[in-house]
């Protein structure tokens, strides 16, 4: 069963964003966000993992919630969709932090300035998907068939990584990267954590924010992908909505624990495309057969493993010889 009740009562819409600017006040002010250092694997780790529960803990809660309020039935289909949507967005972020690791190298950005870069980008990052989703819901709403073309638009998208997946991305010929480079006055180097700094009374900017802005806009083009991805599973804008800023709120934590073995993990590039060319295999057929949200999730995961596995085993160190 898929339902296309809408769960979302004002009273949850203000309380998770409440959580959310509580939980982002909580990463700048009190656990070292404002002060420049290089995160390792133990703090990221220990970040995922708490990232991860709040997000079971919510869908638990909301399952708890929606079955006193509307039945189990409800309940069981509104907590699958959440986990698939989550999954789903978790996976397709991998692929930010490949783009992330590039950018960050090409600028040669020191480790400690990479977590400031990374919260400032989450926050521009939830701003634009929340315009984005809020959106699209309305489209989705008033304009059924613009799934097909969501669909359409996924499994284009699918084929081309599938084609380009071993294409490595050249920033030194970016159009727009160029641009800004001619026309911002910028430091020849980095002024610690600052973005901008003043000189002569001038406001100048560092390198430091031209990686804000690459970040910023890699995150915008990755949304236009997992964005549609969501509601093939959903339409709910609540659903699309929290399980989108969970996957969102922990992609720095998870960009700092798998930063350090992204070679390992090249393979997840084709089941990152084999995932959205069946999300939206699933958006063209909506009208035809609604493949379960349950199998949804089944395949997800099994696509997600299967390549994490063959990466890992493909990438596995040859035994010490004797």
């Amino acid at each position: 069963m898929e339902t296309a009740l809408n769960i979302g009562e004002p009273w949850m819409w203000a309380a998770f964003v409440g959580f959310v600017l509580v939980m982002l006040a909580v990463d700048l002010f009190l656990v070292g966000g404002n002060k420049a250092h290089k995160v390792g694997f133990k703090e990221a780790a220990a970040w995922s993992f708490v990232w991860f529960a709040l997000a079971m803990l919510f869908n638990l809660g909301l399952w708890w919630y929606l079955k006193g309020t509307y039945g189990a039935e409800v309940a069981d289909v509104k907590a699958m969709e959440f986990l698939t949507g989550y999954l789903i967005e978790k996976s397709l972020a991998v692929d930010n932090i490949f783009v992330f690791l590039m950018i960050f190298s090409f600028f040669a950005v020191p480790a400690e300035f990479q977590r400031r870069v990374l919260i400032y980008g989450v926050i521009g990052a939830i701003v634009m998907r929340a315009v984005m989703i809020l959106a699209g819901a309305w489209l989705v709403q008033e304009f059924h068939w613009i799934l097909y073309l969501f669909g359409a638009f996924l499994v284009v998208t699918g084929i081309k990584m599938l084609m380009f997946a071993e294409a490595e991305p050249d920033l030194s010929r970016n159009p727009l990267l160029n641009w800004i480079k001619r026309h911002m006055r910028l430091t020849p180097d980095y002024r610690g954590e600052k973005f901008w700094v003043m000189e002569n009374g001038v406001r100048v900017f560092t390198p430091l924010f031209l990686v804000l802005i690459m970040i910023e806009l890699s995150d915008l083009i990755f949304a236009v992908d997992s964005i549609p991805a969501i509601f093939a599973i959903t339409t709910d804008p609540f659903i699309v909505f929290t399980s989108n800023i969970f996957a969102i709120l922990g992609l720095r934590a998870m960009y700092f624990m798998l930063a350090g073995m992204a070679d390992r993990f090249h393979l997840l590039k084709y089941g990152l495309a084999m995932v959205l060319v069946f999300v939206g295999t699933k958006m063209l057929i909506v009208d035809f057969y609604k493949i379960p949200v349950g199998l949804s999730l089944g395949i997800v995961g099994l696509i997600i493993a299967t390549f994490m596995f063959a990466s890992l085993w493909v990438t596995r160190k040859p035994p010490a010889p004797r």
